[in-house]
């Protein structure tokens, strides 16, 4: 199965890190984002991928081009037939990855629509090129080849941005729960999708977050996998201040490999 990656977006809300790189390519742990994002799909053995790429995106090119030489030690030899030899080996070894240029200002569903060449009509995953969680993917395929919709979407409870309180008739503080989880649920992103899913995305604008999965919706072919765990998107300096302290830490949940 391909891991289709959405690595296509400006990321404004990040400026301090994003002015001068595209976000997927943002460090967490000295690794880019985009790194865990495909090592916690390796994990569960799926390897083969395709970046949407767009802002930015010669520089992920640069990064995958330049992947064997920076993760690993080699010795080069000189001159007019100048070769490499690489030593040891990296835990990469078997990662397909294919990097499609989707546009600098295509949408989410634009940037799927650009990459069905390369996806065999068979079916996919899409994840987005700033998340991590420690979701079992395993389960969540079992779960979509379960229920025969077109479509899964992974569903977390997010947590408050803010304490939340519950006053009493006087105005005194009943309750005060710090950053409670909210009762709704929101997408994590972690889709698998059947080939059936083009017929509902439309040209370069199409955002699937929008009319496409509305559209699913209406038709019945959209399940949720609720994911109970830890979830994390890199939008803003503040949460990638704190991923970066899970890591450094020895506390980041979505780390399910072994180095």
């Amino acid at each position: 199965m391909k891991i289709v990656i959405l690595c296509g977006g400006q990321g404004t809300r990040l400026r301090e890190e994003t002015e001068f790189r595209p976000k997927p390519l943002v460090e967490v742990g000295g690794r880019p984002i985009l790194w865990h994002v495909m090592k916690l799909y390796a994990h569960y053995g799926l390897k083969d991928f395709v970046l949407c790429l767009g802002y930015r995106g010669a520089m992920i090119k640069e990064y995958f081009l330049n992947y064997e030489a920076m993760n690993n030690d080699f010795t080069i030899h000189l001159g007019e037939k100048s070769s490499i030899t690489y030593h040891e080996a990296h835990t990469e070894q078997d990662f397909k990855v294919t990097l499609a240029m989707t546009g600098e200002n295509t949408m989410t569903g634009g940037r799927i629509q650009r990459i069905r060449k390369y996806l065999n009509e068979e079916p996919f995953m899409v994840s987005y090129g700033d998340t991590v969680a420690d979701i079992n993917i395993d389960e969540v395929l079992k779960f979509h080849r379960s229920h025969g919709k077109i479509a899964t979407v992974s569903a977390v409870r997010p947590a408050s941005r803010f304490g939340v309180m519950e006053l009493d008739e006087q105005s005194g503080v009943a309750n005060f729960a710090e950053k409670p989880r909210l009762e709704g649920w929101v997408s994590a992103g972690f889709f698998v999708f059947e080939p059936g899913i083009f017929d509902y995305l439309e040209g370069d604008d199409c955002i699937l977050e929008r009319r496409p999965l509305e559209r699913l919706v209406s038709d019945n072919q959209l399940m949720a996998y609720q994911h109970s765990g830890a979830f994390y998107v890199m939008d803003t300096f503040r949460e990638y201040r704190a991923l970066n302290d899970l890591w450094e830490n020895g506390a980041a949940p979505w780390k399910h490999w072994q180095d």
